[in-house]
């Protein structure tokens, strides 16, 4: 047909072969120890806003964005860094004894992330990125080489300082390497260093970093929780291990894994409003002392089941960066870190999703914010879950499963909510109250006197 291009048979069948053959290797199986994947938010979820929620402006720690991003990998104050940590050294360990550990960390470590990166970064500075982060994360955090005692902080209300640059600074950095899903390298990292650093410190690196974690929990009132010890897979991850309701608080009764009380599937939670017009009410839930929450995810009916106590969730510019990144630990560790996060963040973004929602609930409340005004709190809550997958009618997945079915059939009562209206319309002005208390006394004077007046009149009556 005149056609005089030309393909080379043999040439591509090989490339072909090769690419086949890759293709049929066994995936590559996490190691055992990494129970938390660092993986990219998809971007279905990056893409709903332009916030950059998920993208570090200070420091870069982990391959992510150091690949993304190399300026900001901050490696002359990491250098500075590693010389605190092995000044701090109580052990004597040589620069080579460091290296030599994290290299024998290396597949280990890259088997943590959702990609290898063989092909941006070889062997060498994988494991230099490794040891000069895993240095910055303990100078920074783990209080190597500051003087403090270690593990000991002093609980206060303002965020702690943790001894070096300005309270902007100190922001920043807290939020880029504890908030960020992507911005994280595996814990066993940080640990192999702090254990060759100060093998006689008398606590982990996990018991150092979480003391500065409670602390900065407790000052944000997010969290006044002590969980169990144990190694987190990451910083957000041990950040996330705050964030855990009483296991008595809204969860519903099951048996056999099934809800018992109702097979009605879990729609979307009610407006704050459309639940106050129903004689819902809501209060703040104090944290801590007897009976108090444990972490802002502590919702629960009252005893009655007529208002719902919910802590007061203090939002800042930082707050939606704080749970999404948490969302995202969770959609990417779905057996490892659940979903209890996703299942409050859904009930707070549709429960105030306009400004009179969070205007209500600021007045009982339940939310307090410093922003420009309640239009912007509602805008941001409300976009909070976009991209978000949740699986809302499993109970196991949705600890408050119960508490949406209570509240349900709360709304769908016809007689509440007529008593609820009249309650909202009439009584909620003593005016109109006094006015109503005196036509219904009004009325009660006139049949008793109509009955009267008929009895008179009726043989053997008075």
């Amino acid at each position: 047909m005149g056609d005089s291009h030309a393909v080379d048979i043999e040439s591509l069948a090989r490339q072909l072969r090769e690419e086949l053959a890759a293709a049929d290797a066994p995936a590559p199986r996490f190691a055992s120890g990494c129970p938390i994947l660092i993986a990219e938010v998809g971007e279905p979820t990056r893409n709903v806003d332009n916030h950059g929620d998920y993208d570090p402006h200070h420091v870069s720690v982990g391959p992510y964005h150091r690949i993304r991003n190399p300026h900001l990998a901050r490696d002359d104050e990491k250098i500075r860094n590693l010389y605190d940590v092995m000044s701090a050294s109580t052990a004597g360990a040589t620069l080579e004894d460091y290296l030599g550990e994290v290299a024998r960390l290396e597949g280990r470590a890259r088997s943590c992330y959702a990609h290898t990166f063989e092909q941006h970064m070889d062997s060498a500075a994988f494991v230099r990125m490794l040891l000069l982060d895993a240095c910055y994360v303990l100078v920074r955090f783990g209080r190597v080489a500051d003087g403090h005692e270690q593990g000991v902080p002093h609980r206060r209300a303002e965020a702690p300082s943790v001894g070096c640059g300005d309270m902007m600074e100190t922001v920043a950095v807290v939020r880029d390497v504890l908030y960020l899903a992507e911005n994280q390298i595996p814990f066993f990292v940080v640990d192999t260093i702090h254990r060759l650093a100060v093998p006689d410190a008398g606590v982990s690196a996990a018991d150092a970093i979480a003391g500065y974690v409670r602390e900065l929990l407790w000052g944000q009132q997010y969290s006044v929780a002590t969980p169990a010890a144990a190694e987190p897979g990451n910083l957000l991850h041990l950040l996330h291990v705050h964030f855990t309701p009483t296991p008595t608080a809204g969860s519903p009764p099951t048996t056999g894994g099934k809800v018992t009380g109702g097979k009605r599937p879990v729609g979307r939670w009610r407006t704050a409003t459309e639940y106050h017009c129903a004689g819902v009410g809501f209060r703040a839930r104090s944290l801590g002392g007897k009976g108090g929450a444990r972490s802002i995810l502590d919702v629960k009916l009252d005893g009655r089941g007529g208002a719902l106590e919910i802590p007061r969730l203090n939002v800042d510019a930082e707050t939606w960066r704080l749970l999404r990144n948490l969302m995202a630990l969770e959609q990417s560790n779905p057996a490892a870190a659940g979903s209890r996060v996703t299942a409050y963040c859904v009930l707070v973004s549709q429960l105030a999703c306009t400004p009179r929602d969070v205007e209500l609930l600021s007045r009982r409340g339940v939310i307090s914010h410093g922003l420009g005004g309640h239009g912007e709190v509602a805008e941001r809550l409300a976009g909070l879950c976009r991209g978000v997958a949740f699986g809302a009618d499993d109970p196991a997945g949705n600890y408050l499963h119960g508490t949406w079915l209570a509240l349900e059939g709360r709304f769908q009562s016809r007689p509440r909510r007529w008593a609820a209206w009249l309650m909202l319309k009439y009584f909620s002005n003593p005016w109109l109250a006094v006015g109503l208390a005196a036509a219904a006394l009004g009325l009660v004077c006139t049949v008793v006197q109509a009955v009267y007046s008929v009895l008179s009149y009726t043989p053997g009556g008075t």
